[in-house]
């Protein structure tokens, strides 16, 4: 079944993937446009670099309901983590740090969220359950995250066909993490409260560039509300990856849609050689039941190696094991995905569950040749009693370490004969990933007794409809009719401005390839002048339009005057007024007089620079073929 051998990326098809059962799915993360955080009153989007206090804290898994734990909550207990928070008066208070209860839930972002709810078509729920999520990895103080769903059974289109938005959640956003070394892992709570929504859809796509392109579209969704953040973390997305005999992967975190081709790719062609893999231990006689191995302590053994990592620790006093794998020979160089082996499966439950961070952190007897002397492998497998076709790791660390290592050596190894454990896996740059913790069960949610359950009318249903959007297809349709360069489309089409530029191109009548710029390209050219485009609103920029349809500007004098506000906040449109004949006339003789006192012999130089004094003071005013006219008889070229 499994004869099938994955092509490089660039060279997989569609057929390609029908043929391993690739499936895919979505959980998107979106961080909302408020005020306020969703249960405390401190201000979202403040980020700080600096703090003012840490707190030390360590995560512990409680009971659920049912009297059972969580198998990620008990991973993370295994790493025995030093959990610190930097802190800032700022953007935190007592509700965060888990010493007051919550305040109700933000009603801002509930309606925003139920705007997008209703913009993917879904079926709205009438009232809305606050549960606990349990996060036992310590990006939240409290141990939970709370969250609520307010939305199911969506739909969006996506080429010939539909994707079901299984459901739409509003919940708090999490801790940005520092670092992660060692036993010490250290986050900045600026944006933990945060207000964010989470849309999951149903694993209907079947490669792995129709998971990017419906990511795309749903950010572009959101997006076209303009109540969202955009920028770096405001939008995040987990994957959901599985194959025919394989089980459900979430790659989390994803921090740009263009990554997900590769990431998807890389995972499916993991969970195909692990189904390989197993093949070819039972066909050894390997399998949970027959699966053997021991660990040995070897620090004397090889107590005067060279090699340098192993050398270092044993001069820190720290020790070394081994673990004997049965039957294993070769296996630890199994590719598992592009440029990588099944070693780095156990290399990496060794670096997060038992902390092991600094890498190399193993060896193993199938990369012989490549670490220690072949001399010391010999003494160290006659030591332990491997036999021929055995592989043996070898770990180094502190001695608490190594228990936790070699334990997480022989589960992962005896997880192989069963075929893809499931597990959270970390988005790595290369388009591969790493372990990260134990998929979560149903056990880490459960209700939450500080908040009531809330009544969703359906007269505040009725009222947030007015403001649905209209989809971005239909705005890029239009845009396409108009003429708009091809860069302009997409980003206006999910522009907070889009209403602007509607309004500019029927009511003022601007010529809609010069709305469509200055409303996407001007800011940029004055964002990189380090103005503030945060203070172009609505208003003022619909001033600015209007002011050039009545003759009043020019359509370079949209540039300068986009430049003011984004100074001050606002314009001078008060004393602005049209320029006349004579105003015009009067403009040019100021400048020819100026001019004149210049020697000047080349008649042709002297009207330029007469043009170039003109401009200075009718800049903004009037547009310059016509004074280029005036001066020269003739239009521009």
């Amino acid at each position: 079944m499994y004869d099938f051998l994955f092509k490089p990326f660039e060279e997989m098809t569609s057929e390609d993937y029908q043929k391993v059962g690739f499936k895919s799915g979505l959980e998107v993360h979106q961080q909302l446009l408020t005020d306020k955080k969703l249960f405390c009153r401190c201000p979202a989007g403040k980020y700080m670099h600096q703090y003012e206090a840490e707190i030390l804290r360590h995560m512990r898994p409680t009971l659920s309901e049912l009297g059972e734990y969580d198998g990620t909550a008990l991973m993370e207990f295994k790493t025995k983590k030093n959990i610190i928070y930097q802190i800032h008066r700022d953007t935190v208070c007592t509700y965060e740090m888990d010493d007051t209860p919550p305040f109700e839930i933000n009603d801002e972002a509930l309606d925003i969220s139920l705007l997008i709810g209703m913009l993917y078509r879904c079926a709205m729920i009438d009232e809305i359950h606050i549960a606990r999520k349990q996060y036992l990895d310590g990006s939240i103080p409290t141990g939970f995250q709370r969250t609520t769903i307010f939305a199911v059974d969506g739909q969006i289109p996506y080429k010939d066909r539909i994707i079901d938005i299984v459901q739409v959640s509003l919940e708090e956003d999490s801790c940005r993490e520092v670092s992660d070394i060692g036993h010490k892992r250290v986050y900045n709570t600026d944006r933990l409260g945060m207000p964010l929504i989470e849309t999951v859809t149903a694993p209907q796509m079947k490669t792995p560039v129709e998971v990017m392109e419906v990511g795309e579209i749903l950010s572009a969704m959101v997006r076209s509300t303009g109540m969202v953040r955009t920028g770096p973390g405001a939008g995040r997305e987990d994957v959901n990856v599985s194959v025919e005999g394989g089980t459900r992967i979430e790659i989390k975190g994803v921090p740009s849609l263009n990554r997900i081709p590769r990431l998807t790719y890389n995972e499916a062609m993991r969970q195909w050689n692990l189904l390989r893999l197993r093949e070819e231990l039972h066909r050894r006689g390997i399998n949970k039941d027959t699966f053997e191995a021991k660990t040995v302590n070897i620090t004397k053994q090889i107590r005067k190696t060279s090699y340098t990592p192993i050398n270092n620790a044993i001069q820190e006093n720290k020790s070394v094991y081994c673990v004997t794998l049965r039957g294993f020979k070769d296996l630890l160089r199994w590719q598992t995905q592009t440029d990588t082996f099944f070693a780095r499966e156990i290399s990496d439950r060794v670096r997060v569950i038992a902390c092991l961070t600094t890498l190399p952190n193993i060896i193993h007897s199938d990369s012989m040749g490549e670490n220690i002397a072949a001399s010391e492998w010999q003494i160290i497998k006659k030591h332990v009693g491997a036999k021929e076709d055995d592989t043996v790791v070898i770990v180094w660390g502190d001695i608490g370490d190594l228990e936790t290592a070699s334990k997480e050596i022989i589960i992962r190894a005896k997880e192989s004969t069963i075929g893809v454990p499931s597990e959270t896996r970390q988005a790595l740059k290369d388009g591969t990933n790493g372990f990260e913790r134990i998929l979560p069960g149903a056990d880490r949610m459960y209700p939450d007794t500080d908040l009531p359950p809330k009544r969703i009318s359906e007269e505040r249903i009725i009222n947030l409809k007015q403001y649905i959007p209209e989809y971005f297809w239909e705005r890029e349709k239009w845009y396409n009719e108009l003429g708009l360069p091809e860069d302009i489309i997409r980003p206006l089409s999910i522009s907070k401005y889009a209403m602007l530029f509607k309004k500019a191109v029927k009511e003022f009548k601007i010529d809609p390839v010069l709305a469509g710029v200055a409303l996407i390209q001007y800011p940029k050219r004055l964002k990189r002048k380090h103005l503030d485009i945060n203070k172009l609103s609505e208003e003022n920029l619909s001033e600015v339009f209007k002011a050039h349809s009545e003759g009043l500007i020019s359509r370079e004098g949209i540039l300068m005057y986009m430049g003011e506000i984004a100074r001050t906040g606002s314009w001078d449109k008060e004393n602005i007024s049209p320029v006349s004949k004579t105003k015009l006339a009067d403009s040019i003789k100021e400048a020819e007089y100026e001019v004149s006192i210049l020697k000047v012999r080349n008649h042709e130089m002297e009207k330029r620079i007469v043009l170039s004094e003109a401009m200075k003071k009718l800049r903004g005013k009037i547009d310059g073929v016509k004074v280029y006219s005036k001066i020269f008889g003739n239009k521009k070229d």
